[in-house]
């Protein structure tokens, strides 16, 4: 492997960050040149130099192989999370090292989740940078350069490939290049057209945008402390809802159904079972909170409910209520959504909805085999014969799921922090979620965590956005052939 073409390549992607800085300090500048201006601006500068560098002594190449463009997107993702901390570290505050590192990895991985007590206390510019990172990481930094850079050539194939999971490829049919662009044109369209609907219903133009870069990307970064709670609108909330939901779904349907194309969200099974589970999930909730008293209305009721259920099964993480005072029934199935979440293919964490009901045909095939030990049956999702390997990769990463939700709740337990909390932040972090239970709950953050169970949680993050065995595999590359 050639380790100086993996620094150029990750150098190109430093650049794009780099990039984004320097919008933000734009927004500083506009803003009266509030605070962070100097930390975005000299972050944009150190970000373009080290990026700039291996460009400048590493000739381009035509070919990479499949080690060093997986070594690009992964090394990728963990050099965008290292200067993304600069601009925090150089503003201060409640940026200590290690809260800086958990909000930036935080923000790639589309998690969400924030150290930050008083939110409402960073300067625009910061603010904007927050929300730049998340949209940035929720179409996937290596993809977003793929997109812009067209020096990057016959190299873009391989690096999509390694980018996207098997699973979302499953309704893609076109070609590494093809998909990189619907991936660009749905990502742009939903956040044009969330950021127009919110402002139309009410918020200024700074707050619409970056409260639809958070829903397309379903991150959950807000500009209020009180996240989307602070703008007490049934017109706000209900254009989220509808975000969030095309966000979950997998780009190649969305892309389908807006070309007529037959593979469409009316004919996509995954798609039907996901928005059953969202439905069934809300009106249960709903009941709990309306028959255990905490609203009065089943109006009331409903709002509330559907708009958690979406945000979290969405891993977005946006908060209109307190849930931690919920009853035990609405919890339980909030956690549950939490963990299975949205469809491959879109910018949602989680096992996925795919993997999901992948798990069930397996599960009912396993016994109709014990009955018919004869029988020729296979595993079909929309029609289509899946291969054993997914099957049995599907499973396999579902169990190495929660031996990393174990690991994560037994490291929090350790640290001395409570079950519910443990657990939650584990389940949260691990889904790209968010908001848990506990101490870590919707309206709360996670500031009061001990710095061990920050930095476990970031390892959680950053191996739900990598699906597990991207991260994992970067310690194994002497064994690749």
């Amino acid at each position: 492997m050639r380790l100086g073409v993996v620094l150029r390549y990750v150098g190109i992607i430093m650049l794009v960050v780099a990039l984004f800085m320097l919008l933000s300090a734009g927004v500083s500048l506009v803003s009266h040149t509030d605070s962070g201006y100097y930390p975005l601006l000299l972050s944009a500068l150190l970000t373009a130099l080290l990026g700039a560098f291996p460009l400048i002594f590493v000739d381009r190449t035509e070919q990479l192989s499949s080690k060093e463009g997986y070594c690009i997107v992964v090394g990728s993702w963990i050099v965008a999370s290292v200067v993304g901390m600069f601009p925090y570290l150089m503003w201060g505050g409640e940026f200590s090292l290690v809260n800086a590192w958990f909000e930036s990895v935080s923000g790639y991985t589309t998690t969400g989740a924030s150290i930050l007590k008083d939110v409402e206390a960073l300067p625009r510019g910061l603010l904007f940078w927050r929300s730049c990172s998340t949209w940035l990481g929720g179409v996937g930094v290596v993809m977003f350069a793929l997109l812009i850079l067209p020096s990057l050539g016959t190299n873009k194939a391989l690096l999509t490939n390694v980018e996207l999971s098997s699973m979302a490829k499953h309704n893609y049919h076109y070609k590494a290049s093809m998909i990189a662009q619907i991936l660009l044109f749905i990502y742009l369209g939903l956040t044009f057209c969330s950021t127009l609907a919110l402002k139309l219903a009410g918020m200024n133009w700074f707050d619409a945008l970056t409260q639809a870069m958070s829903a397309v990307a379903t991150s959950g970064f807000s500009t209020k402390n009180a996240s989307i709670g602070y703008f007490d609108s049934v017109a706000v909330e209900s254009i989220l809802i509808v975000t969030m939901l095309l966000a979950s779904i997998h780009f190649g349907v969305l892309f389908a159904t807006l070309t007529g194309r037959r593979n469409n969200i009316f004919h996509s099974e995954v798609t039907r079972w996901y928005l059953s589970i969202v439905a069934v999930v809300t009106v249960v909730v709903a009941g709990s909170l309306y028959f255990g008293g905490v609203y009065d209305t089943v109006a009331g009721a409903l709002r509330y409910a559907a708009f958690q259920v979406v945000s979290l099964i969405s891993t977005a993480g946006f908060a209109t209520a307190d849930t931690t005072v919920w009853p035990a029934t609405a919890i339980v199935l909030l956690i549950s959504v939490s963990i299975v979440c949205g469809c491959a293919g879109s910018t949602t964490g989680g096992i996925k909805t795919d993997r999901f009901l992948l798990a069930i045909k397996t599960l009912r095939l396993r016994f109709s085999l014990q009955q018919h030990p004869n029988a020729v049956v296979r595993v079909r999702i929309d029609g289509n014969v899946l291969d054993d390997k997914i099957a049995s990769t599907a499973v396999v990463f579902i169990v190495a799921y929660f031996l990393a939700l174990l690991a994560g709740t037994v490291v929090g337990t350790m640290c001395g922090v409570d079950m519910e909390t443990s657990f939650s932040s584990s389940v949260a972090c691990m889904g790209n979620v968010g908001p848990g239970f506990g101490m870590v709950g919707s309206l709360g953050n996670y500031s009061d965590l001990p710095a061990v169970m920050k930095f476990s949680n970031t390892m959680l993050m950053l191996l739900g956005r990598l699906e597990i065995f991207g991260l994992v595999q970067l310690f194994f590359l002497k064994w690749w052939r």
